[in-house]
C-alpha cells in the first residue's frame, strides 16, 4: 500500500528535521471553507507555525495559536501525588491559563493529533472547553492515531499549505499517550452536532467535527 507521506526537503524550523508532505482529506475540506468565506477567526493547537500564521492571515482571516502538549508537559500543572497511581492535574488551572480566549469565538480549529498527546485527564475538559469557544456552525480538524506504530507517532508541527496536503516536521519527543478506534473518537466528540471521517492509507484517522 502506498503511503500518504512524501519526502521533502523544505528547510526545518528551529533546528528540527524535514517536513514531510501528507495527503490530508479534511484539510481539504477544511480549505475549501477557508477559501469561500471571509474575516474568520482561527484557533490552532500546537507548536507555533510561521508557515500558518502567513497563510491564514493571507486569506484574510486572524489566526490564534495554542501549543498545549508543550504547556502539559510542564511541572506546574500536576498536583501532588497521594499514592502511586498515573500523575493527577489541575485541568481548571490548565484551561484558564493556555484557553484563555477573551470571550473570543472561532470559526475554525485545527487541533491536529493533539488528543494523542494529552494526559486524559486534560482532554475531555479541554475539548469541552474547544467547543464552547466555538461558534454555531464552525469547524474542527482533528487527527487520531489507531495504532502506536511508525516514525508517524513522533510529536509534530503541522504546517498548512494551499494544495491538499500539509507538511509534518518531526519535533518532539513527547510520548504518544493515546490511540482511538472510532467509536471512541465518536465518544469524545459527543458534544458536537455531526462529524465525518475521512479515510486514510496509514494509522491517521481524520476527522471534521461541526460545532
Amino acid at each position: 500500500m502506498r503511503s500518504p507521506f512524501s519526502s521533502s526537503r523544505t528547510p526545518s524550523q528551529h533546528g528540527h528535521g524535514d517536513r514531510e508532505s501528507r495527503h490530508s482529506s479534511g484539510w481539504q475540506h477544511l480549505q475549501k471553507f477557508l477559501t469561500s468565506n471571509e474575516g474568520l477567526r482561527i484557533l490552532d493547537i500546537g507548536p507555533t507555525s510561521a508557515v500558518n500564521i502567513n497563510y491564514v492571515t493571507s486569506l484574510g482571516h486572524s489566526i490564534y495559536m495554542a501549543n498545549l502538549v508543550d504547556e502539559a508537559a510542564k511541572p506546574e500543572w500536576k498536583l501532588a501525588a497521594e499514592d502511586d497511581d498515573s500523575p493527577q492535574f489541575d485541568a481548571a488551572k490548565f484551561i484558564d491559563t493556555n484557553l484563555n480566549f477573551q470571550d473570543r469565538k472561532f470559526d475554525v480549529v485545527t487541533f491536529w493529533d493533539t488528543a494523542d498527546y494529552l494526559p486524559s485527564q486534560l482532554l475531555q475538559p479541554v475539548l469541552a472547553r474547544i467547543y464552547d469557544a466555538m461558534k454555531p456552525g464552525g469547524l474542527m480538524l482533528t487527527f487520531f492515531h489507531a495504532k502506536a506504530i511508525g516514525a508517524e507517532i513522533r510529536f509534530s508541527r503541522y504546517h498548512l499549505t494551499p494544495t491538499n496536503a500539509v507538511e509534518i516536521q518531526r519535533i518532539g519527543n513527547h510520548p504518544l499517550l493515546n490511540t482511538y478506534s472510532n467509536r471512541q473518537i465518536e465518544q469524545l466528540l459527543q458534544a458536537f452536532s455531526g462529524y465525518k471521517f475521512f479515510l486514510a492509507k496509514d494509522n491517521l484517522s481524520e476527522v471534521i467535527a461541526t460545532r
